[in-house]
């Protein structure tokens, strides 16, 4: 991963424009993201955003749940001091700088969410979501807004179609080819939306569903009982 670190860490200014340059309707699935989270706006519940990158996540859930006692868990300094200044008018907000793939939860969360960070980890996300659920309360939710590949080639070369599509408004197709693609390929590990649906399961989770979708991304997560 460090060659990924270094990219985040290195672009972590300009993340917050780059992600809107390179994913579809990304406001859409980031409140789609937040509808999942099904407690009172006032109660004080534990939620821990995994890989939060800039804040934004944490930001919106601060204003939407003021009361949440939120951590922030991110690998790149960078993307960690970003947050911190972005939510510096809140209180109860914590910060870990740790590889999520090495994270150990120390206490039990209401809510465990991410955003286009999971896809990063290698073949072991299903003990990831193992992870996960042990660690939430009864009656918690985990829900991640990530990308996926499509169930077979030709929906993938129909995702991949839509998301170069999508990015050639912005992007000048030298730099969607040699580099973002380039990422793509060599520093995600994204699965099959169903696989991620059959691991939640064989973990424990239910009432597992996908909230939102669109070809190549998705929101999709499930509840410990």
């Amino acid at each position: 991963m460090d060659t990924m670190k270094e990219h985040f860490e290195e672009e972590a200014k300009e993340y917050d424009r780059i992600v809107l340059n390179l994913i579809p309707h990304y406001e859409e699935m980031i409140e789609a993201l937040l509808l999942t989270i099904p407690y009172e706006k006032g109660l004080p519940i534990h939620i821990i955003d995994v890989g939060c990158g800039t804040g934004t996540v944490a930001k919106r859930v601060k204003e939407k749940f003021p009361n949440a006692k939120i951590t922030c868990l991110d690998f790149a300094e960078n993307m960690i001091n970003l947050a911190k200044a972005k939510m510096a008018g809140y209180q109860d907000v914590s910060y870990i700088l740790c590889d999520f793939s090495e994270f150990e939860f120390d206490k039990k969360y209401h809510v465990v969410i991410s955003s286009l960070s999971l896809h990063h980890l290698g073949k072991d996300k299903k003990q990831f979501y193992q992870k996960v659920f042990m660690n939430l309360t009864d009656g918690g939710v985990f829900y991640n807004a990530d990308v996926v590949i499509g169930s077979n080639e030709y929906l993938e070369d129909l995702y991949m179609s839509n998301w170069k599509e999508f990015m050639a408004r912005t992007i000048p197709n030298d730099e969607i080819n040699k580099k973002w693609l380039g990422r793509h390929h060599k520093e995600g590990n994204p699965e099959k939306l169903m696989s991620h649906l059959k691991w939640l399961e064989e973990v424990g989770f239910t009432d597992i569903d996908v909230v939102w979708k669109y070809y190549k991304y998705a929101v999709f997560g499930g509840t410990k009982k």
